[in-house]
């Protein structure tokens, strides 16, 4: 298992490499040099303080779900922990998809909680982040077309309709899925428990569960999901986290562009930056080069003045190395020390 899983994240960095060749090839290695080396470092570093600013306010969202699962964490935990969490998405493919259960494993050891609990809570947390995220893209959308003709770029036109499509589609789906939800809980253990069963056999000194051992955690999983759920207050602090966390990172795009000295209007950054995170979903470790790849192409496609394939990318790197290998160095740290003290404690 631990050596498909190693593979896996090997064959991932691999292509994001082969990206981000394609990439550099394509704007143009000489020009993006010359750009980054013109950058200003002042405002690179509040680049780096915008990307701190995204890690306090979703690590403080996470605490506020956990505290209504009843587990308690410090705020200095929370960001710690919630930095751990991105380094997990960061090294594993399919991003939160990949990583959240590493997380929830990160979770249950520092807040001394139930697995299942954790799994909760980050699920949650993912889950809200995507509200605020179409909400803020839909604004910057709003103000984006009183100024640009759309005409003038067909894959404009297609990355505003995604916008509009998600924003009515994922809700729909979330709700449809609350009403069924205890359908769902059946046929979600009615799948897991043979594979849950079958892969424990395969592993080294791990006790078989048995099957009302996976149905009560799955059950608790649900139950976890359902309190949160039903929390007004605790759902509406974790939103306003969450909105707080993108406009952090919009604001990081922002000054990245002001750094390479190409300044762009925020409304550009507003929407750019969560359809770009949608290729987080993609088996590249944390979307690394899928990302950035879009990005560049809906920020070449804007009608902005003097952004080139290269200025685009050069902003992107700078934007995205706070975002990616802050948070991944951070949380490599945390998930290391947590891991060793955890080893530790059994010995």
């Amino acid at each position: 298992m631990a050596g498909g899983r190693i593979r896996a994240t090997v064959l991932g960095f691999a292509g994001a490499l082969a990206v981000f060749a394609v990439l550099f090839s394509v704007a143009g290695v000489d020009d993006l040099l010359s750009t980054l080396a013109g950058a200003d470092r002042r405002l690179v570093a509040l680049v780096l303080l915008a990307t701190l600013g995204w890690l306090a306010a979703w690590g403080f969202s996470l605490r506020v779900v956990l505290d209504v699962l009843g587990v308690s964490l410090s705020v200095p935990q929370a960001f710690l922990v919630f930095t751990g969490a991105m380094f997990a998405n960061n090294v594993t493919p399919f991003g939160q998809a990949g990583g959240e259960p590493i997380t929830a494993l990160l979770i249950s050891r520092v807040a001394d909680t139930e697995y299942e609990k954790g799994l909760a809570a980050i699920a949650s947390v993912d889950t809200l982040n995507f509200v605020p995220s179409i909400t803020i893209a839909l604004v910057g959308v709003g103000y984006f077309v009183t100024e640009v003709a759309l005409g003038t770029s067909r894959r404009l036109e297609l990355a505003l309709a995604a916008v509009g499509v998600l924003a009515v589609g994922v809700p729909a789906l979330v709700y449809l899925g609350w009403q069924r939800r205890y359908q769902l809980e059946s046929r979600v253990v009615g799948v897991l428990t043979p594979i849950i069963r079958r892969v424990a056999r395969r592993l080294p000194r791990v006790p078989v569960p048995t099957v009302g051992g996976i149905e009560r955690r799955i059950n608790g999983f649900f139950r976890a999901i359902e309190r949160v759920a039903t929390n007004p207050r605790g759902l509406a602090l974790a939103l306003a986290l969450s909105a707080v966390g993108w406009f952090c990172q919009m604001l990081g795009l922002w000054l990245a562009f002001q750094a390479i000295g190409n300044p762009i209007p925020l409304s550009v950054a507003l929407f750019v930056v969560p359809i770009g995170a949608i290729a987080g979903v993609t088996p590249l470790p944390g979307g690394a080069g899928g990302i950035e790849s879009v990005l560049v192409v809906l920020l070449v496609a804007a009608p902005l003045p003097g952004v080139t394939e290269a200025v685009a990318l050069a902003a992107v790197v700078v934007f995205r190395g706070a975002v990616y290998w802050t948070p991944t160095v951070l949380g490599g740290l945390v998930t290391g020390i947590v891991g060793l003290r955890s080893r530790g404690s059994r010995t």
